[in-house]
């Protein structure tokens, strides 16, 4: 245990400041998802079998206002499945960014190496290249792996809205209210 955590320090260390803040995104990414998870396959159910339950009780079905009741319900039932993906989306898109800011910054110690060693200090410049490409492949992978999953829960979401929709039955035809 003693050594991965020196591995993981060298491994931050190595690819600098915006390392930390991959890092950081990805921990809030993540914790956003799972917690998506947690509420489609263990809270929804729930939720959605009493908006169900709530429907059936009513009497009328057919007129306009049951209609409303109907879309005002699925509305907000809709609204608590997409709730947090917008914010998921962001931070996807947030870790290719940082990833590139990470190379930028790499590649100013690398330019900044050049100046004052000159181009023939390969070993120099090496820590910059790896302080660039580290922050790279960490925002890609971070990048990658939220977008599956967003994708899988969002689909999700839109599938469930639908089937909720589908079980709060209406009946057509019926009078004003």
């Amino acid at each position: 245990m003693g050594q991965m955590i020196i591995d993981v320090e060298a491994f931050l260390e190595t690819g600098g400041p915006v390392l930390n803040v991959i890092g950081l995104v990805t921990v809030v990414m993540w914790t956003l998802m799972l917690e998506r998870f947690y509420f489609f396959y263990r809270v929804f159910p729930r939720v959605a079998e009493k908006a169900q339950q709530d429907w059936q009780a009513r009497d009328d079905h057919s007129s306009w206002g049951a209609h409303q009741i109907r879309r005002l319900k699925v509305s907000e039932l809709r609204m608590e499945l997409e709730d947090g993906l917008a914010y998921i989306r962001v931070l996807v898109a947030l870790c290719p960014l940082l990833g590139l800011l990470g190379t930028v910054t790499g590649m100013i110690e690398v330019f900044d190496v050049m100046a004052v060693a000159g181009s023939g200090n390969a070993k120099a410049m090496a820590g910059g290249v790896s302080r660039a490409t580290i922050p790279t492949m960490a925002g890609m992978v971070a990048a990658l792996s939220g977008l599956i999953l967003s994708a899988r829960l969002e689909q999700f979401a839109a599938d469930e809205g639908e089937r909720l929709a589908d079980r709060l039955e209406i009946e057509h035809g019926g009078g004003d209210e």
